[in-house]
């Protein structure tokens, strides 16, 4: 099996070193520092699990790669639409692209039966960008339970989780996914195929959608916004909000709030990737997290007033964001 990784960084060098492990081809596409130090001395995963190195071919140029089988999307979901140049030199007749984001996918509405069968989500793929870069066919979702950081250039800590599981659009058990399934396996991690993917998105989300634009807006870890009690009741209603949302579009997470906050209450003094971006400065993800929820609260007319305000003030601060961003450079 030949893998690219776009976008090796915390999670995707950590999951291209763990499928290089497992003998598979393993390219990782990175840039600056990161890159230089991997291509002098390899991956350098330390885990609770045992640490190890391992020695993937990196570049920042996939015209050196060639054609693969699957293309391993490590990037925020906001960088989706300018991949096309990177990701096209990689594609063959059957290469799948396996989007390992956060939030909601621009192919959730793919291959879906119901009445938003083939919707696309404006604030998730603008004008179709997305689907123009990542064409619907090659896509298999991926949701990421393990949590990981880049420690020194080179260097993956990983925090804790193993768990990545994918599927089809069209919840099929495709022998593309069984194949990558079965190479995640050997490399040392969970890679469960499953047939209604979109469940554990939506169960992904209810945290995401809470902790990440909070945590942004006040600084604090998850463990921290649990711990102050209007801000856990804050959690308590965008996270209603959201199982309405997702039972509106025909999917039922099935998992108690006060279970999922738990989980989240968990992880400690964890910094949200949101607020990780923040303080590097770098525009928020919360178009697919955040924005794409509320739209689709407009499509099924849910009423999501806590949402809407949160959404509102996270927008403004991302703004802001990319406004200093621009003046920097």
């Amino acid at each position: 099996m030949k893998v690219a990784v776009l976008g090796a960084g915390a999670i995707g060098a950590y999951v291209g070193a763990a499928l290089h492990r497992a003998g598979a081809e393993v390219h990782l596409i990175a840039r600056g520092e990161h890159l230089a130090a991997m291509r002098k001395s390899g991956v350098r995963v330390l885990s609770p699990r045992g640490d190890f190195t391992a020695y993937p071919h990196t570049t920042d140029n996939p015209l050196e790669i060639g054609k693969v089988d699957h293309v391993f999307l490590g990037l925020k979901a906001n960088s989706y639409a300018a991949a096309g140049p990177m990701i096209q030199p990689l594609l063959h007749e059957t290469t799948g692209i396996i989007a390992a984001q956060n939030g909601i996918p621009w192919w959730y509405f793919h291959r879906l039966p119901g009445p938003y069968q083939g919707h696309l989500i404006e604030s998730v793929d603008p004008g179709g960008t997305v689907t123009a870069a990542l064409p619907l066919e090659r896509a298999i979702g991926c949701v990421v339970y393990a949590a990981t950081e880049i420690e020194a250039p080179g260097v993956i800590r990983h925090l804790e989780g193993t768990r990545f599981s994918i599927g089809e659009p069209d919840g099929s058990l495709s022998p593309r996914c069984v194949a990558f399934s079965q190479a995640m396996v050997e490399g040392g991690l969970k890679c469960p195929v499953e047939a209604d993917l979109r469940r554990d998105i939506w169960i992904k989300l209810m945290g995401n959608i809470a902790f990440n634009p909070i945590s942004a807006l006040t600084r604090a870890t998850m463990a921290g916004i649990c711990r102050h009690r209007r801000t856990r009741d804050l959690v308590v209603s965008m996270m209603r909000e959201t199982v309405e949302v997702a039972r509106r579009v025909g999917c039922d997470p099935e998992i108690s709030i006060e279970r999922r906050i738990a989980g989240a209450e968990r992880a400690g003094e964890h910094k949200t990737s949101t607020l990780q971006d923040l303080e590097k400065g770098k525009p928020l993800e919360l178009d697919v997290i955040l924005a794409a929820v509320v739209e689709l609260a407009d499509l099924t007319g849910t009423e999501v007033p806590t949402l809407r305000a949160i959404h509102a003030v996270a927008d403004l601060l991302d703004e802001q964001v990319r406004e200093n961003l621009v003046a920097a450079n």
